[in-house]
């Protein structure tokens, strides 16, 4: 079965009748850039090459370059020709500029070569099989370092693609005769040996990888000419001064204690000098401490010690400043009620509105507000009785539990009188039913809940056999004595 195009397709194949183009049709109406920055080498160092081949590579790309040391393989950051058509190219002039500004004569710029060709599958092979050689390179170096014994410490050792020139990185503090060690490298590795002297930061950029703040060590990320960075930046910028938390992967200042440092120079121009007499809206005073970021300083007053925190724009001549205590009110105080009209500052201010809020030393103690609440109780129900915890001065009488009397168990000392209120220490046959005792002395039946004469109801319990009829407790009571 054939497959047939449909018309939509066939029409949107015509330019004609689309109203945007593809990619590729963008692509082939672009021009081949006529020159191409590009970055190389371990050191990042940064070179602007002619190109005059007819690929479109974009940033990103890998090239084939001759540069001043030999044929490297680099990196395309961007082009510098108004006809490459990509987002990131940029002129010329803004190039210099920024080569100008990054360190002038000390930036790391190149344009003595020319771009060959973008890297092929073998060339990436190629330099990938130079990079598991390094390894081999830097112990077969550091092995003659040791029997040479010369004062020097092996960093990096770098190979190009050409391999015309193979590099060492070292450092050392002294100067240093290596000549016998570069003849020896040269007979075994059959190349042209540079030896290249480095610093401590340079190092850095070399092997370092993250710092603390989380990202590519600045040296190495962007950074192309690293500048001296002095102990008084870190004071200006009131940086804590232990050298542990300043220092870099280098061991020495941060570089990013340099980015902010003339902007704190700028501030702290406005910013008085401490022990100066200046004048505020509360009378004259010395000044204490200052603040660069937040342009504050603190002031202690004259007349009481005071210390207060003004902003720069509000010093003045301490001798026309206002007297101590002749403004009650500061005239910059902002109205709390701006802006809401009279009917909202009238609900706002009401006390009755606000649900009877009082101010905290007109609050009321527990007492008053128990006495208020028993008078509104009395209103709303005027036949209420008092209670008994009432009693007393003020009915501050403390209310006392209501002890139920023990049934039985209590011991007399002898029979109890025909003639007393039954209920107090005689029971009847009644109880003695309720319980369900008999005259033969049955055990009363025990109740769920105990109460603390417990002990006495199963004493007479025992006892109501040797008795003359009695209950359990009354006649118990005296059958055991």
């Amino acid at each position: 079965m054939s497959i047939m195009p449909l018309p939509v397709f066939e029409a949107d194949a015509d330019p004609h009748h689309r109203s945007a183009m593809t990619d590729q049709e963008i692509y082939d109406r672009l021009e081949s850039p006529k020159t191409i920055v590009v970055k190389f080498g371990f050191m990042k160092l940064i070179g602007e090459y002619p190109y005059d081949g007819d690929a479109k590579p974009g940033c990103g790309s890998k090239l084939v370059a001759r540069t001043h040391r030999g044929t490297e393989l680099v990196e395309m950051l961007t082009t510098t020709c108004e006809n490459a058509g990509c987002s990131k190219s940029i002129t010329r002039r803004e190039l210099l500029d920024y080569v100008e500004n990054s360190g002038g004569k000390d930036y790391p710029f190149h344009s003595n070569g020319r771009i060959l060709r973008v890297a092929t599958v073998e060339d990436l092979n190629r330099q990938s099989a130079l990079g598991q050689d390094q390894p081999q390179q830097v112990k077969r170096c550091r092995e003659l370092i040791r029997e040479y014994r010369l004062p020097m410490k092996l960093v990096e050792a770098e190979a190009i693609l050409g391999g015309e020139l193979l590099t060492f990185y070292y450092m050392s503090e002294e100067r240093v005769d290596f000549r016998e060690l570069v003849r020896q490298l040269a007979s075994e590795f059959k190349t042209r040996i540079e030896m290249r002297q480095v610093g401590a930061r340079d190092e850095a950029r070399l092997v370092a990888d993250y710092e603390r703040c989380g990202q590519h060590c600045c040296c190495k990320n962007f950074l192309k000419v690293l500048k001296p960075v002095s102990m008084k930046s870190a004071k200006v910028q009131k940086a804590t001064l232990d050298p542990l938390k300043i220092s870099g992967r280098c061991g020495r200042l941060m570089c990013c204690l340099r980015y902010e440092d003339q902007t704190y120079k700028e501030l702290k121009k406005n910013l008085p000098r401490r022990n100066k007499r200046v004048g505020t809206s509360e009378g004259p005073g010395v000044v204490v401490d200052t603040k660069i970021l937040v342009q504050l300083a603190l002031v202690r007053l004259e007349h009481d010690n005071r210390e207060i925190a003004v902003p720069v724009e509000e010093l003045m001549d301490p001798d026309n400043c206002p007297a101590p205590g002749s403004l009650t009110k500061p005239e910059h105080e902002a109205d709390p009620m701006r802006g809401l009209s009279e009917k909202d500052i009238k609900d706002r201010t009401d006390d009755r509105k606000r649900g009877g809020k009082r101010k905290r030393g007109e609050r009321k103690s527990k007492d008053q507000q128990q006495d208020e609440f028993r008078a509104k109780s009395r209103e709303v129900d005027p036949e209420r009785k008092p209670a008994d915890d009432e009693s007393g001065e003020g009915g501050k009488g403390k209310k006392s539990r209501r002890r139920r009397k023990p049934r039985g168990g209590r011991k007399s000392e002898g029979p109890t009188p025909a003639g007393d209120k039954p209920g107090k220490e005689q029971s009847g046959p009644p109880k003695a039913a309720r319980d369900g005792g008999d005259d033969s002395g049955g055990k009363p039946k025990r109740k769920r809940r105990r109460r603390r004469g417990g002990r006495g109801r199963r004493d007479g319990g025992k006892g109501s056999g040797d008795g003359s009829g009695g209950g359990s407790g009354g006649g118990g009571s005296g059958g055991s004595d």
